[in-house]
C-alpha cells in the first residue's frame, strides 16, 4: 500500500523513499510524518527574535574583545574540537536528507519550476522539510562559533560575523515568506559546512588532514556564493516575467542577491590574501634574511 502525505494544509506532498522504496529504511517515522507549519508560522510572528539575537550579537563582538582587551585568554581547545564535531556531524545529517531530495526535485522538474514552485509541495515538509526547518533555526546556536573566538582572543574578522549576522536574518526571512528557492541554499550549506566543521574538529585536536588543503575548503565556499548569486539573479528574471506563479518574494531575491553577491567579493578577497599575497609575502621576507 502506497502511503500518502498531507501536510497541515490539506497539500499532498512527495517524498524521495516513495520514488525509491529502499531509501525508506533509512527515514524515521517521526520525519516522514512531519509537518513544519508550526516552525513557519513561528518565523512569521516573531519578527523581533532574529533582530533583537543579531543586536545582541554585534554588542557582545564589540563589548568582548573589550573585556578580553586586558585578560588572558582561554583555551577551550577540546569545548571548541566537540562544538566543531557536533556541527560537522550535524550538517552531514543535514545534507543527507536535503541533497538527494533536492537532486531528486531536479531530475523530475525543470529548474524553472524547482525555483518557482511552492515550497510545501516540493520540499517543505516531511524528512527534507524537517531538516530544512532545523537548517533555518540552527543559525542562531551557530553563534556561539564568535564566543570561542573571543573568548580564545583570536582575530575576529569583519567576513566572520557580517557572515553570521546576514545569514541568520536572511534565513529567518526566507523561512516566515516560505522562499522557493530555500532548498537550493540549505543542501548547499549543509555540504560545504559538513567538511568545512570537520575540518575544523580535526585542526582543534592537532590532526590537520593533509589531505585535504584548507583552500580547497574555500574555493568550495566561493562555488557556493557563485551558484547562489546566480540563482538569485535567475529567480528575479523569472519573477519579472511571471510574478504570480513563482513562490518567492522579489525583496527576498534581491536580498538574497545582494548577500551571496558581498560574501562572493569577500571570500574571493580572503582567498586572494591568504593563498596567494601571504605565501608571496612570506618567501620575500625569507629572502631578505
Amino acid at each position: 500500500m502506497t502511503t500518502t502525505f498531507v501536510n497541515l494544509r490539506g497539500q499532498e506532498f512527495t517524498q524521495i523513499f516513495q520514488e525509491y522504496p529502499i531509501l525508506s529504511y533509512l527515514y524515521t517515522p517521526f520525519e516522514k510524518h512531519y509537518n513544519a507549519l508550526p516552525g513557519v508560522e513561528f518565523a512569521r510572528d516573531n519578527w523581533a527574535i532574529p533582530v533583537t539575537l543579531v543586536t545582541g550579537y554585534m554588542l557582545f563582538c564589540y563589548f568582548g574583545q573589550k573585556y578580553m582587551a586586558k585578560r588572558e585568554a582561554f583555551d577551550l581547545r577540546m569545548p571548541l574540537a566537540y562544538w566543531n564535531l557536533f556541527l560537522s556531524t550535524f550538517s552531514f545529517m543535514g545534507m543527507a536528507r536535503t541533497v538527494p531530495h533536492l537532486l531528486n526535485n531536479l531530475k523530475n522538474m525543470s529548474l524553472e519550476d524547482n525555483l518557482c514552485m511552492d515550497p510545501q509541495v516540493s520540499f517543505g515538509d516531511g524528512a527534507t522539510g524537517l531538516w530544512v526547518q532545523l537548517f533555518i533555526y540552527s543559525k542562531i546556536p551557530e553563534l556561539v562559533d564568535t564566543f570561542f573566538i573571543v573568548a580564545r582572543k583570536k582575530n575576529l574578522i569583519f567576513l566572520h560575523w557580517y557572515h553570521h549576522v546576514t545569514v541568520l536574518l536572511f534565513c529567518w526571512h526566507s523561512y516566515a515568506t516560505e522562499a522557493s528557492t530555500g532548498l537550493f541554499f540549505v543542501a548547499m550549506n549543509y555540504s560545504v559546512h559538513a567538511v568545512m566543521y570537520g575540518y575544523y574538529f580535526l585542526m582543534a585536536i592537532k590532526m590537520k588532514p593533509k589531505w585535504l588543503p584548507p583552500a580547497v575548503i574555500t574555493v568550495a565556499q566561493i562555488s557556493q556564493m557563485v551558484v547562489g548569486t546566480s540563482l538569485c539573479v535567475m529567480s528575479y528574471f523569472l519573477l519579472q516575467k511571471e510574478e504570480s506563479s513563482c513562490a518567492v518574494k522579489k525583496e527576498n531575491v534581491i536580498a538574497g542577491a545582494m548577500m551571496y553577491g558581498s560574501y562572493l567579493y569577500l571570500f574571493a578577497e580572503f582567498a586572494v590574501k591568504r593563498f596567494i599575497l601571504a605565501p608571496k609575502k612570506k618567501a620575500a621576507s625569507k629572502k631578505l634574511v
